[in-house]
């Protein structure tokens, strides 16, 4: 019980910085496209359609955790748990497609360049860096453990890189006149999206394939079982995450037999809380059926 409560109590706090970073995104993605439109700046358009990608992926992030915050029921025995998982994975495609406009867009303005108003290029950029730096912020702490307010906070911190090559790119055409300058940032933001958006779905499809959870040895974990007291041997060992943060482990266990199957349980269920942070198990022990043993004592596999 007291998993579920921790969990609940980082939905709720990821639930406030989600609500209160898409409040400063959307704001000034307003500001950004009207700017965009105004000085011809590809730049600032590429940003604000990344901050309007923001805009939909921190929506979508937090009505999944509304979601995850659902009971589970007999159909969905996990709730929405999933919901935040497939949220980052819809993030982190979206960040692809985007950067692909980019780069697209960018390409075709290389041959003709518009004339673009640096000065006001240049303002607006500052002041999305500001934007960026304070949504950053609140997600920075709200992003621990879970991989959905991690996506939420990428985006942010692609669009504050973003911000900073638009205002590179309004001084370069200020100082120099090059008005190439705003094409090359579009293509810097581009790649930086693409690189942002790797890990998010790496992590995300490899949750959804049910891997072992992130830097977790499964091999370490069921070999600390068949060490245990009692324990002859661990055999069909599961190790997976229902969502970030939410390790789930299932296994057969055989134990000697005068052992006590029920407080051998306890204890294992103990030893992988402790050792290993697992805290949701699914151990059914049985005793081993030959009296003189039919396995080695203390068999993993």
């Amino acid at each position: 019980m007291g998993h579920g409560h921790d969990h609940d109590a980082r939905r709720v706090g990821s639930g406030g910085a989600l609500g209160l970073a898409l409040a400063l995104t959307a704001g000034y993605t307003v500001v950004e496209v009207v700017a965009g439109f105004l000085t011809d700046s590809l730049a600032l358009l590429a940003d604000a359609t990344h901050m309007l990608s923001d805009n939909v992926s921190i929506a979508l992030a937090l009505v999944a955790v509304r979601l995850a915050r659902r009971p589970a029921t007999p159909d969905r025995t996990y709730g929405f748990k999933r919901a935040e998982v497939l949220a980052a994975l819809a993030n982190g495609v979206t960040l692809v497609v985007l950067a692909i406009w980019i780069l697209y867009a960018a390409v075709q303005r290389f041959g003709d360049p518009p004339e673009v108003l640096g000065g006001w290029m240049l303002a607006v950029g500052a002041v999305g860096i500001g934007v960026n730096v304070a949504a950053g912020a609140v997600l920075f702490r709200a992003r621990e453990g879970s991989l959905n307010v991690e996506a939420a906070f990428r985006h942010v911190l692609a669009d504050l890189l973003g911000s900073l090559g638009v205002v590179a790119a309004a001084v370069v055409i200020l100082a120099t006149g090059w008005l190439e300058a705003d094409a090359v940032a579009s293509i810097l933001i581009a790649l930086l999206v693409l690189a942002s958006s790797w890990s998010i779905l790496r992590d995300s499809t490899s949750i959804l394939l049910e891997s072992a959870p992130k830097g977790m040895d499964v091999r370490a974990v069921g070999e600390r079982l068949a060490q245990a007291p009692g324990v002859v041997e661990v055999h069909d060992l599961h190790v997976w995450t229902i969502t970030s943060g939410f390790p789930a482990l299932s296994a057969h266990v055989l134990v000697g037999r005068g052992e006590d199957c029920h407080g051998r349980r306890r204890e294992l269920e103990a030893l992988l809380h402790d050792e290993f942070g697992i805290e949701h198990t699914t151990l059914q022990v049985d005793h081993v059926s030959d009296p003189g043993g039919l396995v080695e004592i203390g068999r993993f596999g």
